[in-house]
């Protein structure tokens, strides 16, 4: 069954023609808004601190009333983003900073809601959810399916139809290793017809150097990798032994925490080896002068 159309499903904005609105999360809508417009002069630089106030903690927001939860009327952050008096506003017209009209509705709805807080969302264990049940049963063959077929429905919308198998083979090819399948490849899958021939199929391409060279690139993306310094002079640099590490790193599967700590700080622990320092190259990736 094709899994492309499926996932396409879950990337649509949350609350879309939904009937009743969802209750605000605070990571999600109020933590980027306040993040934007308050953390500047009320967040973690202690040194940039105005009124000795700060959102980005639950104690500060709960501070002398600036939060009473479920009084957005008592509460002096609801009070001050929509006072009429310039002086009274925040943020104020010399941060350059204005919320919309949407935004204030947000934070207002946010403490009538109670104001609940949690922490970024990096530091919070994913909570387990139930899968939602669906009116057809027969369709899903997962939990995932479950779910994008709870929000087709939602929205009126059917199933796209089953891809034939060359067609998925030519995705998941494409997902995993970036190549199209060979001509053998086809074959060999069109002749397994075992219940576990996909699964197969996955575990071969996962397997492959072709698999870490695929997740590599968009990584070298974000760390702005390139084979030449850039800018005025643009001379040549050898980081390809980066490159090498981090493709090694992806079909050897070093965990992500450890993948990040080796690129910003191997040379720092312990006993660094050779290619722990190799991967902080990833620390010389920006502008140079």
């Amino acid at each position: 069954m094709s899994p492309t159309p499926r996932i396409a499903f879950l990337l649509l904005p949350l609350g879309v023609n939904c009937a009743v609105a969802a209750p605000v999360d605070f990571g999600r809508d109020v933590r980027p808004i306040l993040s934007e417009n308050c953390y500047q002069c009320h967040g973690q630089d202690a040194e940039a601190r105005e009124g000795k106030l700060r959102l980005d903690t639950r104690e500060g927001q709960r501070k002398e009333g600036v939060i009473v939860p479920g009084k957005p009327d008592e509460s002096e952050l609801i009070l001050r983003i929509f006072a009429t008096d310039v002086e009274e506003r925040m943020p104020p017209l010399e941060s350059h900073r204005s919320l919309t009209e949407v935004q204030k509705q947000t934070l207002r709805r946010w403490v009538q809601e109670g104001a609940p807080f949690t922490e970024h969302w990096a530091f919070t264990a994913p909570p387990r959810i139930a899968p939602p049940a669906t009116k057809r049963s027969a369709w899903p063959r997962n939990a995932i399916d479950r779910f994008v077929l709870a929000r087709l429905e939602t929205e009126k919308l059917s199933p796209s139809p089953e891809a034939d198998r060359e067609r998925l083979l030519r995705r998941v090819s494409f997902d995993l290793t970036g190549l199209p399948p060979s001509l053998a490849e086809i074959d060999a899958f069109l002749s397994d017809q075992s219940p576990k021939a996909f699964e197969s199929v996955v575990d071969r391409l996962l397997a492959s150097p072709r698999f870490g060279e695929r997740m590599a690139a968009d990584w070298l993306d974000v760390a702005r990798y390139a084979d030449t310094h850039g800018y005025q002079m643009d001379r040549p640099r050898a980081m390809w032994p980066y490159r090498d590490w981090v493709i090694n790193a992806f079909n050897r599967n070093l965990p992500y925490d450890q993948f990040l700590i080796e690129q910003i700080a191997g040379d720092l622990l312990p006993n660094a080896t050779r290619e722990q320092r190799l991967a902080t190259a990833f620390n010389r990736l920006h502008a140079q002068n």
